[in-house]
């Protein structure tokens, strides 16, 4: 979890690279990777103590849409774990048989690459990239947002921590999903829906009666009063009482978050979910009413396995662990408000697997269920076996150079400067839950569309040049809602990083603005080192 601590400033000179990476996400490895690998000094600073983000933090079962579009260093990662489990010794819990034997086990390992992992494999895949590249990485270091960016001339010349380290460059990479290396130096970006009238979109702004996956009260016309059908007794926690807004209008409000939680059923690795601090039953009280309506087992339909009898457990229905309305917040919040935020997610993750565990309301077959699962002695050890990367599904989005839009991917076309590929479906996660006018309880923002593989555009990472001349944003990038709904994803994030390394060292190379970076050129390294630009069927 965050620990932020601010020592008393000691005078020491500046740290001076040609790259500096600006946090410690799956992107900032492969971009300081890239780096290395054409000769470039490079640093990763910032206030992870772990790399990798959430491929590190729990996501274990990779969301990838079409693989045949994932290249690069994005591929070799899920290689270098497809490696790590062909020793023997990897599988201490279950052998590979019997993983492979697991529908979903099956689906998720090809001929070259294991797409679903545990996250200490993850992790260890993360540093032996940075050991084998001998690339400095100083954790648990803290933008300084207010004073820290030193601007000249429309470059970014330094930036300094909250331990007063300074960092100098001539390019700067933001990596953080929360992008504020790019908010701290001017760059324009936005927070939140926009409207569907911005970009000509349909699928941004509010979705008021938009039901695309199974994460919705549609047909079940539960209460949302403490007494049902009472308006004066109250409302149930965790429901909002302000109108959802306009269908298609924008607004401020994220789309949830979570913990990729990963759990075990192995009674020897097993813990057993504690009760957490600040445990609240009432909290979970609109669940009870759920169960009433619903197979309460569909509680545990995202249980996908990773190997060693774990999970890479993710939200399912209408109440679960995405935690909806609790997170608007999140994006601009101090650091000390994004700890509270954070814990406060915990909380109530940990705490509904402790509700489901021991409450007496709860159906008896699916306590009875729950109670063979629990956190994973091997996993986590620094960090109360816990995840320490909440799912920062989005936060800001740069107004770059180009913004990506649900155009650039639903209707396939043909994108000038193709640094790499997506493909996952759009697919943004419930934003609030309300009242409707009949009375009943509703999410909405939940959207899942299908698109064709589709290429990303170099401008997308690059900001205005009136803004910032020598800072790339391979995950912060610029787009829509709806289309970041797809970008998103972690293979493509470690695709952009590797793409920003190679643009980052052209720039140097040619002693150019980011965005005068030639195209062909940085096309034809791309395509050198395995990155994949088009797709051909």
């Amino acid at each position: 979890m965050l620990s932020i601590t601010v020592p008393a400033f000691a005078e020491e000179p500046p740290h001076d690279y040609d790259i500096v990476i600006y946090g410690g996400t799956s992107a900032a490895v492969t971009a300081a990777v890239q780096a290395s690998k054409m000769d470039r000094s490079v640093v990763i600073v910032g206030p992870d103590k772990h790399l990798g983000g959430l491929s590190g933090g729990g996501l274990g079962f990779t969301d990838t849409g079409n693989k045949k579009v994932i290249g690069g260093l994005s591929r070799e990662f899920y290689q270098r774990v497809f490696n790590a489990y062909r020793k023997p010794e990897a599988w201490k819990h279950e052998t590979e048989a019997d993983f492979l034997k697991k529908k979903l086990g099956m689906r998720m390992t090809t001929k070259d690459a294991m797409w679903s992992f545990e996250p200490s494999v993850a992790q260890s895949v993360f540093d032996d990239f940075i050991r084998e590249n001998k690339i400095p990485v100083f954790r648990d270091e803290w933008l300084d947002r207010e004073q820290g960016v030193s601007m000249v001339d429309g470059r970014i010349e330094s930036i300094t921590m909250l331990s007063g380290k300074t960092f100098k460059a001539e390019i700067f990479i933001d990596a953080t999903y929360e992008g504020d290396l790019l908010a701290a130096a001017g760059v324009s970006y936005h927070v939140g829906r926009e409207a569907n009238s911005t970009y000509g979109e349909k699928w941004n702004g509010v979705q008021t009666g938009v039901f695309h996956h199974q994460h919705h009260f549609k047909g079940l016309e539960i209460s949302p009063y403490k007494t049902p059908g009472d308006p004066e007794s109250g409302v149930l926690e965790r429901i909002s009482t302000d109108p959802p807004g306009e269908y298609g209008s924008g607004d401020k409000r994220v789309q949830a978050y979570c913990f990729r939680m990963c759990l075990t059923n192995e009674p020897s690795n097993r813990i057993p979910f504690p009760k957490p601090d600040g445990y609240d039953p009432t909290q979970y009280e609109l669940l009870l009413r759920i169960f009433e309506k619903m197979d309460p087992m569909h509680v545990f339909h995202k249980f996908d396995p990773v190997p060693n009898n774990k999970t890479d457990t993710n939200n399912h229905g209408p109440f679960s662990f995405d935690n909806i309305g609790m997170n608007w917040d999140y994006p601009e919040a101090s650091y000390e408000r994004r700890k509270e935020i954070i814990q406060e997610h915990k909380t109530y993750q940990l705490g509904m697997l402790y509700f489901i565990c021991n409450d007496p309301r709860v159906p008896k077959e699916l306590q009875q269920a729950m109670r063979e699962w629990g956190l994973p002695k091997d996993e986590f050890t620094d960090n109360g076996n816990w995840s320490h990367q909440l799912y920062i599904r989005e936060a800001r989005r740069m107004v770059g150079k180009h913004v990506i839009t649900e155009h650039d991917l639903i209707g396939n076309p043909q994108n000038p400067k193709s640094i790499g590929m997506g493909s996952y479906g759009i697919d943004s996660h419930n934003v609030q839950r309300y009242i409707s006018p009949e009375g009943h309880v509703h999410n909405e923002g939940d959207v899942g569309v299908k698109v064709p593989p589709y290429q990303i555009t170099y401008d997308a990472i690059v900001p205005k040049e009136n803004e910032c001349t020598n800072l790339l944003v391979p995950v912060a990038a610029s787009c829509s809602h709806v289309a970041y709904g797809s970008v998103r994803m972690e293979p493509v994030f470690m695709i952009l990083g590797q793409s920003a390394g190679t643009a980052a060292s052209i720039a140097i190379e040619d002693k150019v603005k980011v965005q005068n970076v030639d195209y062909d050129k940085l096309r034809t390294r791309l395509l050198a080192d395995r990155q994949v630009l088009e797709f051909r069927r």
